[in-house]
């Protein structure tokens, strides 16, 4: 079995402008989630802020053996993370998973695409 039930990603930013077709070139923050498992990983995500109380969690299922990318700009319930602010995120489920960090930064022309595996924890 492979992953980590308890992943951190210390880094987030979801810049406020994009440029661009919609949906595809729009400036986005994701989590990858490789479910490798034979049952679904419920998986919670945890906010963080440098001013502000943690908010979550942001509740997602990922089907056995499945993938699922989570675009942190499509996260709204309990609320939706604001743009222009830096945050970080852990992300737990119940099943061991891997998670891998990517950034779409589409502000100008000229578009930066990063990719990092987050820290995983347990």
């Amino acid at each position: 079995m492979v992953g980590k039930k308890r992943w951190a990603i210390a880094e987030g930013y979801v810049p406020e402008t994009s440029h661009g077709p919609e949906p595809e070139m729009t400036s986005h923050e994701t989590v990858c989630v490789l479910n490798a498992t034979g049952e679904d990983a419920h998986v919670e995500i945890t906010v963080y802020y440098t001013d502000e109380d943690p908010v979550g969690p942001y509740e997602v299922t990922v089907p056995a053996e499945r993938t699922k990318h989570v675009r942190f700009n499509g996260l709204d319930d309990p609320e939706p993370i604001p743009k222009g602010t830096p945050f970080a995120s852990v992300v737990e489920s119940n099943v061991p998973i891997v998670c891998q960090h990517t950034r779409l930064d589409s502000r100008q022309a000229e578009n930066a695409l990063l990719t990092t595996v987050p820290y995983g924890a347990e």
